[in-house]
């Protein structure tokens, strides 16, 4: 069977997508499925949550976009979570302007994946928080999306111009292109303006949000900075609870293929 392949995507930065990654992805394999992170992000800060250098990464994702190294030689093991890693580091930038002149370019990715994805469950992708042509690649890979997003202003905004995004790759490329769910992040319960963005998002999208908030949690915060998923960092903070029950929720939404144990 092959994995469910799930980009986590949102054009607007700074809304938890990294963090969103590295913990449901350690979440998931605690619930004894086995998972893949494809860091897209130049930053690579999906690879330093994982616990590994991006110093030390000679071919990662990059490579294997321009078809310089097989996917399988360019996978590490995270340090923590006992989940696998497609690292990236600033090299990656480079694939931009490498990969305009090439055939096929939008299908590097999905065709790399297909190669390894029946060795594992879930196939999760850190994707820029900008349409170029990494995050391209990432939808064109990927059958679901999760959409993390802040309860603030312009909030609906940017989920309507990813839902935009998402309906020209599905009408251009992939059709089978759906978004599993939102995601709300750094979730105060406290805050009026967090509680009208929540009504707003329960009226317009009622089937796509995940009951499960994601809190505003220091150990959450801090946990990456130690190479790690809150889940070993501090497996009783709020946020890694959390996790562990948006992890659940994804299970009974991909439940066509995988029971939760």
């Amino acid at each position: 069977m092959s994995a469910h392949i799930i980009a986590v995507a949102n054009q607007k930065g700074g809304v938890g997508k990294t963090t969103t990654v590295v913990n449901l992805a350690a979440s998931l394999v605690e619930k004894k499925f086995s998972v893949l992170i494809v860091d897209l992000d130049p930053q690579g800060n999906a690879t330093t949550g994982s616990g590994i250098n991006k110093g030390n990464v000679t071919s990662g994702v990059y490579a294997v976009l321009l078809g310089n190294e097989e996917i399988r030689n360019a996978i590490m093991t995270a340090q923590h979570g006992g989940f696998h890693v497609l690292p990236a580091n600033r090299a990656l930038a480079g694939a931009e302007v490498e990969l305009v002149q090439e055939l096929a370019r939008e299908m590097r990715l999905k065709n790399a994946l297909a190669q390894i994805n029946d060795q594992y469950d879930y196939i999760i992708i850190d994707c820029p928080p900008t349409l170029t042509l990494l995050t391209i690649n990432g939808l064109v890979a990927a059958r679901h999306i999760i959409v993390p997003m802040l309860c603030e202003y312009y909030a609906l905004e940017g989920i309507s111009d990813l839902i935009a995004t998402v309906r020209k790759i599905r009408q251009a490329i992939n059709p089978q292109l759906d978004i599993l769910g939102i995601v709300r992040t750094l979730y105060d319960p406290r805050s009026l303006l967090a509680k009208q963005v929540d009504e707003q998002l329960s009226t317009h999208f009622p089937d796509k949000l995940f009951s499960t908030p994601i809190p505003r949690n220091i150990r959450l915060a801090e946990a990456p900075s130690h190479g790690m998923p809150a889940l070993q960092y501090d497996p009783r903070a709020t946020g890694t609870k959390a996790y562990l029950a948006l992890a659940d929720e994804i299970l009974a939404r991909t439940a066509g293929k995988y029971k939760i144990p």
